[in-house]
């Protein structure tokens, strides 16, 4: 077949679970031309370079060679994940164990993990043994690729391509997760989710379909992540503004005055046009100060 009939075709994956001495099972992976295996100078060098689309702090390729955890970790994964798969399982686990004892980061040398990876900071990140991570994709620190079944079988996430992750979210069991999907920070998500979109909260909501318009940055990963949508917050601001309308029937038109308190002004906030205030209560403090004035009552 011709190269250029070849690209973009699909093919499969035999990703293999089992111990040694135990009856072997596979889990069927679909992959895009995109995965198939580099060498793993190769894979260096790709893992390097994407740093510094996604973190304008690296300066250097010496810099991100000798700091940064994320990078150390890969590198010690992609060694670790050889080692398993030629059925050296001890020395891979323990290669696992010395990287996370150096970087703070727990890979399990069975987890598949695609080209151009990156760790941002890295502290506290754990990826479990079946779980199978896409191409392009970043977590942020205390991110959890954890499973939820004492299975022997497929029991951690497989994420898809350009996912972005953010700092400590929980993505668990054995879900998919779509291509171009960004999770909100300590997001925890149990549930398959469909590509080109953002979840938030816990559980992981969808909060924006991206289908129709998705504006993919040059570096291939949209790095926003501070301007994922924030259901709970607007649900609050329509609350809050369907109060105030009550409020107002029930005074005959009027709303309700309302004071600042000098103490604690109103924070400003960017996301939401919401104010928190004081409702004036001066008529109320009056008659409480009369009725104190009466040796009868109690203050």
């Amino acid at each position: 077949m011709p190269d250029h009939a070849k690209k973009g075709n699909e093919f499969m994956v035999l990703y293999t679970k089992s111990a040694p001495t135990e009856t072997e099972e596979t889990t069927t992976v679909t992959m895009t031309e995109d995965s198939k295996p580099l060498g793993f100078f190769a894979q260096l060098r790709e893992d390097v370079a994407c740093v510094f689309d996604r973190d304008p702090a690296a300066r250097t390729t010496f810099e991100v060679l000798t700091t940064y955890p994320g990078v150390h970790a890969i590198i010690f994964h992609r060694i670790s994940h050889s080692l398993w798969h030629k059925n050296w399982r001890y020395t891979a686990r323990f290669l696992a164990f010395l990287s996370r004892m150096f970087t703070n980061i727990d890979i399990h040398p069975g987890a598949k993990i695609g080209r151009r990876f990156f760790i941002d900071h890295g502290i506290g990140v754990v990826i479990g043994e079946t779980a199978v991570v896409g191409n392009d994709v970043t977590l942020y620190h205390g991110v959890t690729l954890g499973g939820t079944s004492w299975n022997k079988g497929r029991r951690h996430p497989q994420l898809g391509n350009n996912v972005l992750v953010g700092a400590g979210a929980k993505v668990l069991g054995a879900i998919s997760i779509g291509d171009n999907v960004r999770i909100g920070a300590n997001s925890v998500v149990v549930k398959n989710t469909p590509a080109n979109c953002s979840v938030v909260g816990i559980p992981g909501r969808i909060v924006k379909d991206k289908t129709k318009s998705c504006d993919k940055p040059s570096h291939g990963i949209d790095l926003d992540h501070h301007l994922i949508p924030d259901p709970i917050g607007r649900a609050m601001s329509c609350m809050l503004e369907r109060i105030a309308e009550l409020e107002k029937q029930v005074n005959g038109g009027k709303s309700l005055k309302v004071a600042k308190s000098s103490e604690d002004p109103c924070p400003a906030c960017e996301a939401l046009d919401v104010c928190v205030c004081e409702i004036d209560n001066k008529k109320d403090k009056q008659d409480k100060t009369a009725a104190c004035k009466d040796k009868s009552a109690t203050c």
